[in-house]
């Protein structure tokens, strides 16, 4: 039997990954209350792609029934005032319905889905985990919360899928696979290392 419980939602023109880093710059009433409780009572937000509608603003959205809890892990105050925050994926859900509250926040019934298996990165993709040794610690503040697990098959692939030149729906695609070597043996032919 799946448990379901009830997150927040915020639908974004990006996709989140578990494990990866999201930055937010928080103005509308509705998200800083949101912010406000799941600081109190220490629980995420769910992101999720949007695909139809605006960030800000709209009244009416569609998004992707797969997305990532966010963790907020730093806020601050931003130079024009407005709240910022640092945030980091957590697992993967399945959102099963979704409502507009009245002050406007969307909410979801979601239920988990299970983490990636922990498995290896293959011999055929391992330039993915070279690409990536080099590139995070170039990233700056971005990745200081993001724990690395450099041999780690799915850790790696989310990786490359949030800092690849891919297109929203080809990165929802990417989180939506359920094999993370599905997901690295996507991303291997589109990334080389220098002089390949």
């Amino acid at each position: 039997m799946t448990t379901t419980r009830t997150l927040p939602l915020f639908p974004l023109g990006t996709v989140l990954f578990p494990g990866g880093p999201l930055t937010l710059r928080i103005f509308e009433p509705r998200y800083v209350d949101m912010v406000g409780r799941c600081m109190k009572e220490l629980t995420g937000f769910g992101v999720v792609l949007l695909q139809q509608g605006r960030e800000a603003g709209s009244s009416q959205v569609a998004t992707a029934a797969i997305g990532t809890e966010a963790k907020i892990v730093d806020f601050y105050q931003l130079d024009d005032g407005l709240l910022g925050l640092t945030c980091l994926g957590q697992q993967r859900f399945r959102l099963l319905r979704a409502w507009r509250q009245q002050d406007g926040l969307n909410v979801g019934e979601v239920e988990d889905l299970p983490p990636d298996p922990g498995l290896p990165v293959p011999q055929d993709c391992a330039h993915l985990g070279t690409v990536i040794r080099k590139a995070l610690p170039r990233l700056g503040d971005a990745y200081s919360f993001v724990e690395p697990h450099y041999d780690d098959a799915g850790w790696v692939a989310n990786r490359i899928a949030e800092l690849s030149p891919l297109e929203p729906p080809a990165r929802q695609a990417l989180l939506e696979a359920v094999d993370p070597l599905e997901r690295l043996r996507t991303l291997a032919p589109i990334i080389r290392l220098p002089g390949e």
